[in-house]
């Protein structure tokens, strides 16, 4: 009996670890045929409740034993615990039906790996800054509060002194206001209680224009931890705030050009405007098109959904103070596009029918071949070539194609499930502009884009001001938001990185397509069509994306949460002007068509780089061209369109390289053309000589 006894006991531990152990079923859900849309939801048994679920959507709370939004075909995590600390891991994956889906579940871990290597941080891989994100304090919110609320609220009573200690959960105020009477506040953590407001005084009224755009103008109190707690994803990942090494490429370069150029976007400004309205337009000087239409053609490629969308998004992870960085990225991309466009013209062919060959893949080629750098050149040329092409079909394309018709749906509900007959519209109207070629798209952008940049910066300066009372606070919370955000904003880093991420990924001053319209121009002298270009990233980040940016500042929209890109943009003029996001829904199109037109031709010339140059092989790409246009506007295709998006900034890697090596050269020519100028050896058309 003792001996049955014995093996009772000993068999206990592992009984009771059999009981334990956690059982899991799950639904897996795939609802529709749309992208993105599959679910799965855990039941568990056993163990003891209550259960987290900690999954690799980082989307999911850990309360939530239910995923949605899910990418069908690719495969989820989830580590289940219980409240003895038993762990089960289990992977399941929403099996992809539609080709959509297909597509979307294949592209996916392409696109994560070119994350991992496009938005790698070198300084948190090195040890030397630390990408987590820490909360110091937690700030009390009014109870309440919106960023759109008509309410004034008064901090009635303090239940707590200043300086005490308070747990998660303890009441410590109590706030009136206009239109709901009495609410208690209660402590949302544990620590030390600092006052933002002295009992009896206004915390926030919607009338008072600080209150307004001050960032954070509605907390009432801050609790400071006992330790810094790390902030995380719902799904309890920490937050970081990386340096992506594309962003550190884009920028030090930038840096390197204008130091390397004797600040030439500073000092060469005035000339660049000079160029540009035609003062030195030479009629005979070989090329296809005037300084001012090379450049209208190249911003059109820039100024677009970036400009109001990305800008939002901008605003809304940094707040107002990556407004200010914004601006000084856009500052310093001027260099970079001075140096890539006057090679572009340095280098380009024109043949015997005056047809012109220029851009990025000549001057890495030819460039470096005169260097002695043969081999180097031919890699870096076709590997641009090759990017040209991806990002040509789909972040200047489809992407362009999509986000307009979804846009335009939004506004104007016939057009909801009409997106092939959309597509084919948009199709005819760019397929119209480019079968005419370089002369047939620089005269459509010369005047579509003064005509939507006009409009777009018409109504930004009329909801300014509308609200110009309000430019002192702005301007303080651009320069408070830049130079001591709070945790939540990420601090310094976290704010000039979102700003610095923007203006690069908008301007794309350093990635080298504007070198392949810049090359078109008529001018015997390369570092003249440098100067135009410069005026670009001045165009679209310094003037049209710093716009968008004060328009969500000075009407408080920076402060909304849950709404994100072109849709806060809207709502933002709309506070203003009722009518004005059908205006915007216009000037979306037009900015989408008009970047269209032009990266149209960039990716004609990558083409036919690589597949030569006639004629028969132009109409191959553009017929291509336009199959994508439709194929972007009728079908969801998510991780493709990231993709072929990321490709733009990939290109940067080649064209920076080449860049470096020939900046000296640059630097000559700049010091010769500047003598030329100043001894009035330049064509003008007052009727100075050619340059000879």
């Amino acid at each position: 009996m003792r001996k049955y006894l014995l093996s009772f006991i000993l068999l206990l531990p592992l009984l009771s670890g059999f009981a334990q152990e956690l059982e899991v079923d799950a639904e897996i859900g795939n609802p529709t045929n749309i992208i993105n849309d599959g679910f799965i939801a855990l039941d568990v048994t056993g163990g003891t409740p209550p259960y987290t679920y900690k999954w690799s959507n980082r989307s999911t709370p850990l309360e939530s034993n239910r995923a949605e939004g899910l990418v069908e075909g690719v495969p989820y995590k989830i580590v289940i615990t219980d409240s003895n600390n038993n762990t089960r891991t289990v992977n399941y994956s929403v099996e992809a039906e539609a080709i959509t889906e297909h597509f979307n579940g294949t592209f996916v871990p392409i696109v994560n790996k070119m994350t991992e290597i496009l938005f790698w941080d070198p300084f948190s891989a090195i040890g030397i800054y630390d990408p987590i994100v820490y909360s110091d304090v937690k700030k009390v919110a009014t109870p309440g509060w919106t960023p759109n609320i008509e309410n004034k609220y008064i901090l009635k009573e303090w239940l707590i002194d200043e300086g005490e200690h308070v747990n998660n959960g303890d009441q410590i105020a109590v706030v009136t206001s206009t239109k709901e009477g009495d609410t208690n506040v209660y402590a949302e953590a544990s620590g030390n209680l600092k006052y933002l407001v002295n009992e009896g005084n206004v915390i926030y009224d919607y009338e008072n224009t600080q209150d307004l755009i001050e960032t954070g103008a509605h907390y009432l109190a801050e609790i400071e931890y006992d330790e810094p707690v790390i902030l995380t994803h719902p799904n309890g990942d920490p937050q970081s705030n990386d340096i992506p090494f594309i962003v550190v490429w884009l920028i030090f370069g930038a840096a390197f050009f204008t130091i390397r150029m004797g600040f030439i976007n500073f000092r060469g400004f005035k000339h660049a405007l000079e160029l540009a309205r035609g003062k030195y337009d030479d009629p005979d000087a070989p090329g296809s098109i005037t300084h001012f239409q090379a450049l209208t053609t190249a911003v059109s490629a820039t100024v677009g959904l970036g400009n109001i969308a990305g800008v939002a998004v901008a605003v809304s992870l940094g707040g107002a103070g990556a407004t200010f960085w914004m601006i000084i990225a856009g500052l310093l991309g001027m260099s970079s596009k001075f140096v890539e466009c006057t090679l572009g013209v340095k280098y380009r062919f024109i043949n015997s029918e005056g047809r012109i060959f220029g851009g990025p893949m000549n001057y890495l080629r030819y460039g470096l071949e005169k260097r002695n750098m043969r081999g180097l050149g031919k890699f870096l040329a076709g590997f641009f070539a090759i990017l040209g092409i991806g990002a040509s079909f789909g972040g200047g394309n489809m992407f362009q194609a999509n986000q307009s018709f979804e846009i335009l749906e939004g506004q104007f509900s016939w057009l909801a499930g009409n997106g092939f007959w959309f597509g084919i519209v948009v199709a005819v109207l760019v397929g119209v502009v480019i079968i005419g070629g370089i002369k047939s798209i620089a005269n459509v952008t010369g005047k579509v884009v003064p005509f939507m940049a006009g409009v777009y910066v018409l109504g930004a300066l009329i909801v300014i001001g509308i609200n110009i009372e309000n430019i002192g606070p702005a301007f303080s919370a651009i320069f408070d938001g830049a130079f001591s955000p709070s945790a939540l904003k990420g601090g310094v880093i976290g704010v000039m990185i979102v700003g610095f991420q923007r203006a690069a990924f908008s301007n794309e001053a350093g990635v080298g397509s504007a070198a392949i319209a810049h090359s078109t121009a008529k001018t015997n002298n390369p570092p003249s069509e440098g100067f135009v270009a410069l005026l670009e990233p001045f165009i679209d980040t310094v003037v049209v994306c710093t716009l968008t940016a004060l328009v969500l500042i000075f009407t408080g929209m920076h402060e909304v949460e849950g709404i994100g890109g072109a849709q806060l943009t809207s709502e933002a003029f709309a506070s203003v002007i009722s009518w004005f996001p059908y205006v915007l829904s216009l000037a979306v199109f037009l900015f989408a068509f008009s970047t269209m037109i032009s990266w149209s031709y960039y990716g004609m010339r990558s083409w036919t780089y690589l597949f030569g140059k006639s004629k028969r092989t132009e109409l191959v790409y553009k017929l291509l061209f336009l199959v994508f246009v439709v194929l972007g506007a009728s079908v969801s295709l998510g991780a493709v369109l990231n993709f072929s998006d990321m490709m733009i900034l990939a290109m940067s890697f080649p064209n920076i390289i080449g860049l470096y090596i020939m900046s000296g050269e640059v630097r000559t020519d700049l010091k010769e053309y500047f003598r030329k100028l100043k001894a009035g050896e330049l064509f003008t058309k007052d009727g100075k000589p050619k340059t000879v």
